[in-house]
């Protein structure tokens, strides 16, 4: 086993990946360089000068265990997550979300970085990755130009910088009286999709409630540059109320199998996992807010009146890369295996996931430092189902790699039958029991609630 104290690694960006990885690769002994372009430049978003800055929101989302998010907030707690115990220290009131309050939960990580940890901190842009030695690079969503261009050396140019995500539905939530399954003129399998049939009046409603709905407003940081091709479906509507009809509403190639006759326009939804549980919403990404986007969905789409969202559609500007096709199964470049990617740049989505995958990375590197074997998460938890993501194993073959929150739509499905309002607590229950088996198989002493892992 080689000496990690031998061994240092650098990390590039100081958000929630990159501390996480910082972190948890100083309390195994590992000598960590934290390179972080604060305070010399910030991008756009950016305004304080601490670590971990919070931009968008100061919320966590659900602290509810049986939900997928509250699931991976208490599998990040019993693992001594530096960014969830930093969360809980500063928690400020929201009902069962775990908001913080963002000043002081930046400034405990940063402190406890440097002064708990001993990880070294150096400040100025990374333009270009390091010529030696173990490199993660956890540079979020707005990578500098400069860097991506650098990495466009490894990863190639498709790193994508707009966003655009539809939604994803609870397979179990979509009436099936009206959705039927087709292909269109019987590609692929035949049956590859499920098909939501919409007469002219029906249609109509719907692009008129999508002029109208209330939108999210860009960032300055995000100038609204759409690809054609995966344009938001309000940008669609307003060029003419057919646009859509001959867009990813067309019907060309479907026949309703119940009436016999052709719809007026279709919402497709895709298999988003290989178990068909979860649906994606092909074509429908959108700046609506999320509550526009429940209301007109579920109200103007027939067969959607009781539609579970796994996902709301958005836009946003982004850098991510390929990973199931570009990363090893430790997470480290497969063509340059001593660069590993952590955070929203590999396409996890939001502040928790990228903290999760920064500390999956940092047992990937110590694992590699030590010379032993990197064990992956058990599937059947939130980090696994995360990790499943980047690997591509949650997904049907040729699925396109886009950013996602942890969803119970990646997770392995359940066996046997049972309620739908059983199934949270089932999920939860399960990877309770399988994170338990694989703590000691990273040499990971539980954390029980009260404790932190300073």
């Amino acid at each position: 086993m080689s000496d990690v104290k031998q061994q240092r690694v650098t990390v590039i960006g100081g958000g929630l990946a990159g501390t996480e990885c910082a972190y948890q690769l100083a309390r195994r002994g590992v000598p960590v360089v934290l390179r972080e372009m604060k305070p010399h430049k910030r991008s756009p978003a950016h305004k304080s000068d601490t670590l971990a800055e919070l931009v968008c929101s100061n919320s966590l989302r659900s602290d509810n265990p049986e939900s997928a998010i509250g699931l991976l907030h208490a599998e990040l707690r019993a693992l001594g997550s530096l960014v969830l115990s930093s969360a809980d220290l500063h928690r400020v009131p929201a009902g069962d979300a775990l908001a913080v309050e963002r000043e002081g939960f930046s400034r405990e990580i940063t402190t406890r970085l440097v002064s708990g940890a001993g990880v070294e901190i150096v400040g100025g842009e990374v333009q270009r990755l390091p010529e030696d030695g173990v490199v993660v690079v956890a540079t979020g969503p707005l990578t500098s130009e400069a860097l991506t261009v650098d990495l466009e050396r490894h990863v190639g140019t498709k790193l994508y910088f707009y966003d655009s995500i539809a939604p994803i539905l609870s397979g179990d939530s979509i009436d099936m009286d009206i959705a039927f399954r087709q292909s269109r003129y019987g590609k692929g399998g035949g049956d590859d999709y499920l098909n939501l049939p919409m007469t002219k009046d029906e249609y109509y409603r719907f692009v008129n409630e999508v002029k109208a709905g209330q939108k999210v407003v860009p960032h300055s940081f995000e100038e609204p540059k759409y690809f054609e091709g995966c344009l938001p479906i309000e940008v669609m509507a307003e060029r003419g109320d057919e646009t859509l009809a001959y867009g990813p509403m067309k019907p060309v190639g479907l026949k309703d199998p119940r009436t016999g006759t052709d719809p007026y326009a279709v919402v497709q939804l895709r298999m988003e996992d290989r178990a068909g549980t979860a649906w994606n919403m092909v074509g429908f990404q959108t700046r609506l807010t999320w509550g526009e986007q429940k209301r007109i969905f579920s109200t103007c789409i027939p067969g959607l009146q009781n539609a579970e969202f796994l996902r709301m559609g958005q836009i946003h500007r982004n850098t991510f890369i390929d990973s199931p096709r570009l990363l090893a199964e430790d997470l480290s470049l497969k063509t340059e295996r001593r660069v590993f990617f952590a955070g929203q740049v590999t396409g996890v989505e939001g502040y928790v996931e990228s903290a999760a995958c920064g500390y999956m990375v940092a047992l990937a590197v110590h694992a590699r430092l030590t010379g032993t074997a990197f064990v992956p998460p058990p599937a059947t938890t939130a980090l696994g189902s995360l990790y499943r993501h980047l690997t591509g194993e949650a997904h049907p073959p040729d699925h396109p790699h886009q950013p996602t929150n942890v969803i119970y739509g990646l997770f392995p499905p359940l066996s046997g039958r049972m309620k739908k309002a059983d199934k949270r607590a089932a999920y939860s229950a399960r990877a309770k029991q399988d994170l338990a088996a694989w703590l000691p198989l990273v040499g990971v002493v539980a954390q029980t609630e009260g404790q932190t892992s300073a």
